[in-house]
């Protein structure tokens, strides 16, 4: 449910600070009257300084509205945009919408790229290789087969299958978890800090009027009005009334900055919180680290003569295809300088992918002078397997 705008817009107003504003207000319309000045005149409903109070109220909580609107828009325009959508088959025709449309028992297809939209069990077809880091912090795919699980968040990283919904929004396992999060009422340090900040200026105020109103009224006889004009000043000269929205103001600018950069900031003060952070318990996988798989060229060894450790990553960056989206293949033809000479001078004539059976990927090639070859590159034991010598490998 959207919040509405003029309660936002109020809420600015509702805070220590302002209701010390707000109490002046007050005083000034329904005190300060019935009085004369200094030369014995008489003195109307002080109505200056009321419109100028109120003025100040309103202006401090436009800017801060404003603001904060402006960044809240950022981030729902950026929350649009990473709005997953979804192949869903409604009425015999399959159709694109958005994923917060889906309910329990529509029927889905999944095919290499998606994000899962809900959570989904898969029909008949070939096993998927299934993405979980945002949910698990596994950086490498996992393989789902036919009536298995998958969940909301997740990527599709090899594969296409149908799969039919079982769980959406909260009700998924992402979707429980973001809620609880969501859900919590703790109170920041920054908001204890400003709260603590408007008390000490209340009870200050409070009381140094106290000591004015005595002295005044009981020991110098001041008039009524003259007693009454001199509190608003203590009043109004001792709040920090802009400090809220110089405070807003910047929150909103980070908020929108933060979106510029991809980030959804979904309350202001988060942002200052974070900035007064010691420790951070964070999931390293595309948090902390790329998210990206990487092969240490150091590490390789050769055991044959004749070879080269650039030939070794030539074989096998020859025995991934970038076409199946595989985070190791991915990895292994990086190291290339350019990942084209992975097919160059070579004509293709097998591809075996990657099985959870044989554990390895092989290429079968001509090279330019039309002999054939074979490469292949897996598991250590599959791969050792296929030697001429692996009755000696120790």
């Amino acid at each position: 449910m959207q919040e509405s705008k003029i309660l936002k817009f109020l809420g600015f107003m509702w805070n220590p600070l302002s209701w010390v504003m707000e109490a002046a207000a007050i005083m000034a319309i329904a005190l300060a009257h019935d009085g004369k000045d200094l030369r014995g005149r008489p003195m109307g409903i002080d109505y200056h300084d009321f419109v100028g109070i109120v003025i100040l109220l309103v202006v401090n909580s436009t800017i801060s509205f404003v603001e904060e609107n402006n960044a809240g828009n950022a981030a729902a325009a950026l929350m649009a945009r990473l709005a997953p959508k979804a192949k869903a088959l409604r009425d015999g025709t399959w159709n694109e919408l958005d994923a917060s449309l889906l309910v329990p028992g529509d029927i889905i297809s999944i095919k290499l790229g998606d994000i899962i939209p809900a959570d989904a069990r898969l029909l008949q077809g070939d096993p998927l290789k299934i993405d979980q880091s945002a949910l698990t912090g596994e950086s490498l795919p996992v393989t789902k087969h036919p009536g298995g699980g998958v969940y909301s968040g997740s990527t599709c990283k090899q594969g296409e299958i149908e799969a039919v919904v079982i769980a959406t929004g909260i009700h998924t396992f992402f979707g429980k978890a973001a809620h609880l999060v969501e859900s919590t009422t703790h109170v920041g340090h920054f908001q204890k800090v400003l709260t603590s900040i408007g008390n000490f200026c209340i009870c200050s105020i409070a009381t140094g009027m106290t000591i004015e109103l005595i002295v005044m009224a009981a020991v110098q006889h001041r008039p009524y009005r003259q007693t009454v004009d001199n509190l608003l000043v203590l009043l109004i000269g001792g709040i920090p009334i802009a400090m809220p929205t110089v405070l807003s103001v910047t929150m909103a600018i980070g908020s929108h900055k933060l979106a510029q950069q991809g980030a959804i900031t979904k309350r202001m003060t988060a942002i200052e919180e974070m900035a007064g952070m010691d420790v951070l318990c964070s999931d390293k996988t595309g948090t902390l680290t790329l998210n990206k798989l990487t092969v240490d060229n150091n590490i390789i060894e050769v055991f044959t003569r004749g070879y080269e450790k650039s030939d070794v990553v030539l074989m096998a960056a020859r025995a991934s295809r970038l076409e199946n989206q595989d985070a190791i293949d991915f990895a292994i033809v990086a190291m290339l300088p350019d990942p084209k000479e992975a097919r160059a001078g070579i004509e293709e004539v097998h591809f075996l992918p990657f099985n959870p059976t044989d554990k390895r990927t092989a290429l079968t090639y001509l090279d330019a002078k039309g002999k054939m070859h074979r490469v292949s590159k897996g598991a250590p034991e599959q791969i050792l397997n296929l030697a001429a010598n692996k009755s000696e490998i120790k």
